[in-house]
């Protein structure tokens, strides 16, 4: 079953654009591990805060895709970076457009 992933997470102030930097890096790698859809946004009206929308082949490809070195190293330079404020929301995609 598709699995999607959304989440949002705090960046320390003026931390943002580094953050989002270190989410951008590794998406070449991501189709191969059975992502169909990664994509990284900015809130215009929050300057610390970022959401990511992600589409993957199932819940196991999202799972090991988190295992992954690359992965693990971006998590590793990104966490100093965040307050620890997440929110995220797991969901079967059922269709729409480029799905």
């Amino acid at each position: 079953m598709t699995y999607g992933y959304v989440n949002s997470m705090r960046t320390r102030p003026g931390q943002r654009d580094e953050v989002v930097a270190i989410l951008l890096e590794g998406v070449d790698g991501l189709r191969a591990a059975g992502c169909h859809l990664y994509a990284v946004g900015v809130v215009d009206d929050d300057p610390d805060l970022i959401r990511v929308s992600e589409i993957w082949e199932s819940r196991e490809h999202h799972d090991r895709s988190l295992q992954l070195p690359e992965t693990k190293a971006a998590i590793a330079r990104a966490m100093p970076m965040l307050t620890g404020e997440f929110a995220s929301q797991e969901m079967t995609v059922v269709g729409g457009l480029g799905v």
